[in-house]
């Protein structure tokens, strides 16, 4: 995109610092549809079950929680009879609720609630086992089927003691995990949609004889030019042949100040026409718009992401193994030992039931729950959970400039007094003549002069010298603000030294005249943020590197970095070559965030092993980032590492909890005591895993911020 020299209007400083609307006086952020259903094993027929990133529409997720939710709550009812007719929950109660043919009904019930419960289970199982990538989804499968074929042949015939009270609370309490997990994490992207919102359906074309013609946007071609009437969306790439306006690039490349173009200066599709009418013509269409370009680098960046595999599959992983190990083992010792083929049978069905702990489908759930109402409370909207997670490992963070270390918008930094002026003089003289003008540079004055409490003068004869400044009647006396190229055409003698100190720090310079002799110079600059200072300093204590990625010129860019003490800067860098150099850093064996606000950060978003959000920025960024900061405040950058870690060290304890019983329970239940008498019965094996799902339970709500 062509890079203008100057804003055409009063503020321009020469300097490359005045560039303020490029493609870039900054970058920003989104990160595209990064918002993987991070739960491989949980989706039943349409999910990934080898605990891959299943990428579903926002419908889609919804209905699939939704489903879970009817599942529970279906099984839920059914296990209340269930625990209720079960013989052995009636001896361990010491209760007798028999009557005649309750087995039936006990069989019936527990049939829908393996087969309606149970199903998303022993799909996913299948899709586990042909991916030869066993998980929970196998884990609990082998579970229930095995609990369900045993206590079906023991209701019709054989000597034992059926387990359909264990498969019902297994299936009910399996479906709530999943349930609260996929509910606390949903929120799958809709950020393609969201871009392609940003063009409109219809373009004004111009025919032969100048005439406008409404069109679908299809039927533009190159070389076609359209007209783009004030507040209109700019439907193609291009060039303006006719016009001059000042054009809204913020939703596509982060610049918060609206560009002045005229004859000859390209123009984005999907960004805002603010003032003037514009023709233009039509240079990309389609697959070759900036736009598109845009989505695809996203969807190639997503494409390339690991996939991961979360601590509980991996958990079930090898509970399953060691759930058939044991189970077979236990039933050839037995036979071994010369007891019957019943008596084994029961023991290794109890061993490969017990193997599955309820507490483990609650495990890591539970605490994604507490966490992600933490972080929601603290203004940290989690998007991508095992990216979330992964956070505790960051080695960089790499900051967008414009809208994420800064506010987007000009202040004033220095004001230097001629002799004879004081620095609120200058300023009130400023503030007067920008008052009636609603660029960002005269805003910036204005609000100056408000914040010091100063009276603002009214002006008459207001005029505006084109691309050269303003004037007026200030109190009687002629006021004019203008750029370094007005006070170097006119000959107005200024202290160069200063002025030039200023640019190269990459400030605007506006000059103040009053009667054409100068009375002061106001520098203004993008506002860093003072919550960026700090967040830059405790990601430093915590030995997290601190990055700026920009698009803004080398001498802006170090002039921010100097005031928040960021070492290491790439300026200059245009949106499409951002996520390579995102990779470049990834390269040196570091895990990196990018935090950003605008729709060309999202190639580095999806690339960056985390995407942050600024809240503030555009709808997409917070559509498609791992996690929103809703405050904008860069500090929550390091709040969000810390929760990464803390949640990570409570789901470590509760898989803990979850499996670690099996420690015990399973050489019970396996009967390594049989010899002197002592057998755990599945009822004593059923209060273990009670226990264990308790203290998972309580370990995940002592999770604090």
């Amino acid at each position: 995109m062509a890079k203008h020299d100057e804003t055409k209007r009063h503020a321009g400083n020469h300097s490359p610092g005045a560039d303020h609307h490029g493609m870039h006086e900054d970058d920003s952020t989104v990160q595209e549809e990064h918002v993987h259903t991070e739960h491989g094993h949980q989706d039943h027929e349409s999910e990934d079950h080898g605990g891959g990133h299943g990428h579903h529409g926002h419908g889609g997720h919804e209905d699939m929680v939704d489903d879970f939710k009817k599942r529970f709550f279906i099984s839920l009812i059914l296990t209340i009879p269930i625990l209720a007719i079960s013989p052995m929950i009636q001896h361990f109660l010491g209760v007798d609720w028999r009557f005649g043919n309750d087995m039936y009904v006990l069989f019936a019930l527990s049939s829908i609630v393996f087969f309606y419960g149970g199903w998303p289970f022993l799909v996913g199982g299948i899709a586990e086992l042909k991916d030869k990538a066993p998980g929970m989804m196998t884990l609990i499968a082998l579970a229930i089927t095995i609990a369900y074929i045993y206590s079906t042949v023991v209701v019709f015939g054989w000597d034992g003691n059926q387990l359909y009270w264990e498969l019902a609370t297994l299936v009910t309490i399996m479906l709530l995990g999943h349930w609260i997990e996929m509910r606390s994490i949903m929120g799958a992207s809709n950020a393609l949609e969201q871009l392609v919102k940003l063009m409109p359906n219809e373009a004004h074309r111009l025919d032969d004889d100048k005439q406008v013609e409404d069109v679908p946007l299809s039927e533009i071609r190159n070389k076609d030019w359209v007209l783009v009437k004030p507040g209109e969306k700019i439907p193609v790439d291009g060039v303006i042949v006719e016009g001059r306006s000042a054009v809204d690039e913020s939703m596509l490349t982060g610049e918060s100040i609206p560009i002045e173009k005229e004859d000859g200066d390209e123009v984005i599709g999907g960004s805002v026409n603010k003032e003037g009418s514009l023709v233009v013509e039509v240079m990309k269409t389609g697959e070759d718009s900036y736009l598109s370009q845009v989505i695809t680098m996203v969807k190639e960046a997503q494409e390339s992401k690991s996939r991961t595999q979360d601590l509980t599959n991996r958990a079930a992983k090898w509970l399953f193994y060691l759930a058939l190990v044991a189970g077979f083992a236990t039933l050839f010792a037995w036979l071994a030992l010369g007891y019957s083929f019943d008596v084994a049978i029961e023991r290794m069905v109890t061993v490969m039931v017990i193997t599955c702990p309820h507490a483990l489908g609650l495990a890591a759930p539970l605490v994604v729950a507490v966490s992600t109402s933490i972080s929601a409370k603290q203004g940290l909207l989690i998007r991508n959970r095992a990216d979330f997670e992964g956070a505790r490992n960051l080695n960089a963070v790499v900051f967008d400039k414009t809208g994420t270390l800064t506010k987007g918008e000009f202040g004033v930094t220095d004001i230097v007094a001629s002799e004879g002026y004081s620095e609120d003089q200058v300023l009130q003289l400023a503030a007067a003549i920008e008052q009636n003008s609603e660029h960002p540079i005269a805003t910036g004055i204005v609000q100056s002069a408000k914040s010091r409490n100063l009276t603002i003068g009214q002006v008459k004869d207001f005029e505006s010298i084109t691309g050269k400044g303003i004037q007026g009647q200030v109190d009687g006396v002629k006021v004019n603000a203008v750029s370094p190229g007005y006070i170097k055409g006119e000959n107005v003698p200024y202290d160069e030294q200063v002025f030039n100190a200023l640019s190269e720090e990459g400030k605007t310079v506006v000059f103040v005249l009053v009667d054409d002799k100068l009375a002061g110079m106001i520098a203004l600059a993008d506002m860093v943020r003072d919550t960026a200072k700090q967040a830059v300093a405790a990601l430093k204590e915590k030995g997290i590197h601190s990055i700026m990625l920009t698009g803004d010129n080398q001498k802006v860019a170090n002039w921010v970095a100097a005031q928040l003490g960021i070492d290491e800067v790439y300026a200059e860098v245009l949106p499409d070559d951002k996520a390579n150099q995102i990779k470049k850093i990834k390269e040196q064996g570091w895990r990196v965030a990018m935090t950003g606000d605008g729709v060309n950060d999202a190639p580095a978003l999806a690339t960056a092993d985390l995407g942050i959000a600024i809240g503030a920025g555009t709808d997409v960024a917070m559509e498609t980032a791992d996690v929103v900061l809703v405050k904008s405040n860069p500090n929550d950058v390091v709040a969000l590492i810390d929760l990464s870690k803390k949640t990570y060290r409570k789901m470590i304890q509760n898989l803990w909890w979850a499996t670690g019983y099996n420690i015990f329970a399973i050489p019970l239940a396996a009967g390594v005591l049989a010899p002197w008498g002592i057998i755990v019965s599945p009822a004593v094996g059923a209060v273990f895993m009670s226990l264990s799902t308790v203290i998972v339970a309580i370990n995940a709500k002592l999770l604090k911020a």
